[in-house]
């Protein structure tokens, strides 16, 4: 384990492992053994014989849209899960957008737009938002390969939690995941209580998510 981590510094890469808990469950004691914090998060798969959800329960100016490569709204849809990560649950938080504005700074900055820009025109990542004011105060990603896709990043900008963006977002990323063939779609939750939401759309967990990451 120690010789991987090494290898991943060497590469410049994020020093962390992800597996499933149920089908490897010695290597948390290796993992854990190396100095990495292993964090456990319910794994879903969405039922196939789901109905596909409504797209029109949201009211005022908000609009919930998959973001294309050039669109304006993609710097702020990489950037809003980043805030809602740093503020985890489903409670109402502090972030709101003057936040949101220096977090699309630093995604510019460390290049991060640009990866995304070049991964969604070559069809390896696609971003859904949910948009208000040229804003995504909402935002998630898919990642499709051979009828099969992921659903990652679903995060809300804290403030603007408890008003079902992060699952009209879902929604949309399930819908499009659909458009271009894939069967399986699947999700690993923050939480039980986030678990809570996605059941709403027809997830159901089928087992544990464990992620390694150094301590902070």
């Amino acid at each position: 384990m120690q010789k991987v981590r090494a290898r991943q510094r060497e590469l410049g890469i994020p020093e962390s492992f992800e597996w499933v808990a149920e089908t490897t469950p010695t290597l948390r004691a290796a993992v854990e053994a190396s100095g990495l914090v292993v964090h456990e998060h319910p794994l879903m798969v969405l039922d196939p014989c789901t109905p596909a959800a409504p797209a029109d329960w949201l009211s005022g100016n908000i609009s919930v849209q998959v973001v294309g490569a050039d669109d304006p709204v993609l710097p702020s849809a990489l950037a809003v899960p980043h805030l809602a990560f740093a503020e985890p649950g489903t409670h109402v938080g502090l972030a709101g957008t003057p936040q949101l504005a220096e977090a699309v700074d630093t995604r510019v900055a460390d290049g991060s737009v640009e990866r995304a820009m070049v991964r969604i025109r070559a069809g390896l990542t696609v971003v859904a938002a949910a948009v208000e004011h040229g804003l995504a105060l909402s935002a998630g990603q898919h990642q499709p390969l051979a009828g099969v896709s992921e659903i990652v990043g679903v995060g809300t900008l804290p403030s603007a939690r408890r008003r079902g963006l992060a699952l009209a977002v879902t929604a949309a990323l399930v819908a499009d995941a659909h458009s271009r063939g894939a069967e399986t779609v699947f999700l690993s939750a923050g939480d039980d209580d986030v678990a809570q939401i996605y059941a709403r759309l027809g997830f159901r967990r089928i087992g544990t998510a464990l992620i390694a990451e150094p301590v902070e």
